[in-house]
């Protein structure tokens, strides 16, 4: 086989193809008709000698075992394809082209928006696209190859993955602003275990939280789970408990616009890092390490970014 054999038009609807699950939804997303992405896909097996994809009746396809090692592959070939061309196109230019990056859903609202906005106008050649999730989530899409860069918390990070420190967090209780401790500057764990508990309901989350009780020796009166921060602010916001959080909003105000606020809890609970994830192969792109330089120049400088403390004037 020769490697000129293989066209990335094929490569790119290969992966199209694991990305929605189904030729008919790879081929929505390409804007092309069904059969140039069958004959593609068919014509990408039969030159590789191995089926790639299990087809089934009216469910769709899945990735055979040799079809998801070259589509992690694929995913490869394609951003240094991308890499080339954009090189090619503007010699000694700045990093372009695009990058897959993971983002835990908790810190996505935080940060995001703003990250997206400076990189648009900072890096105009450099584009994002974003996949969120919880942890097992984030490092699932890592280590297939879907996002090459991961803003997550540093909860049992895979030996084999890159891993740089953002910051240090440490954890907040969340209070109805007219809580009976709402004034003070700091609030003691000990103060708040008898009251309703809120617990952010996020695999590796739940049990980040717990060790915060097991710490102090206590245990929460936990009166409602949920996978949404921003419920569980909406909730305390109408006074039916309290929450953690590591992360403090720069509104006081939940969704539904009952007041909110955030309290450090006591010094020496145990605390998690922001981090940046990557798989090592992936790293080595231009354009993914200027993304990963741009995030941490950005938390360096503070201001939106500052992990704990909302900017002076925030009400």
């Amino acid at each position: 086989m020769q490697i000129a054999s293989l066209s990335l038009r094929s490569l790119r609807y290969l992966v199209a193809v694991a990305d929605a699950g189904s030729v008919t939804g790879a081929a929505r997303r390409l804007h092309v008709s069904q059969p140039s992405v069958s004959e593609a896909v068919a014509a990408l097996e039969a030159e590789l000698g191995v089926a790639l994809l299990l087809r089934h009746h009216a469910r769709g396809v899945t990735l055979t075992p040799a079809g998801a090692r070259v589509v992690t592959e694929a995913r490869l070939l394609l951003r240094h394809a991308e890499d080339f061309l954009h090189a090619a196109a503007s010699l000694g230019a700045e990093a372009a082209g695009e990058v897959s990056m993971g983002c835990f859903l908790t810190l996505a609202p935080r940060y995001l928006p703003a990250l997206l906005a400076g990189l648009g106008r900072d890096v105009p050649g450099l584009s994002v696209r974003v996949e969120e999730g919880d942890h097992g989530e984030i490092l699932a899409a890592l280590e297939a190859g879907r996002t090459e860069i991961a803003l997550t918390y540093d909860f049992d990070m895979p030996a084999v993955l890159d891993v740089t420190p953002i910051a240090q967090l440490a954890p907040v209780a969340v209070l109805p602003a007219r809580h009976r401790l709402a004034r003070g500057a700091r609030v003691r764990l000990a103060d708040l275990v008898e009251e309703p508990y809120l617990l952010l309901d996020l695999p590796h989350s739940r049990d980040y939280f717990a060790g915060i009780f097991r710490a102090a020796g206590l245990s929460p009166r936990i009166a409602f789970r949920s996978r949404s921060q921003e419920l569980l602010r909406g909730l305390v916001g109408n006074g039916l408990g309290w929450t953690i959080q590591n992360v403090q909003p720069e509104s006081p105000y939940a969704m539904d616009g009952s007041r909110i606020t955030s309290l450090p809890l006591d010094a020496g609970l145990p605390a998690v890092r922001l981090v940046l994830a990557a798989a090592p192969g992936p790293a080595s792109r231009p354009a993914v390490r200027a993304l990963a330089g741009y995030i941490q120049a950005a938390f360096r400088r503070g201001g939106i970014f500052d992990p704990q403390y909302p900017r002076t004037g925030s009400t």
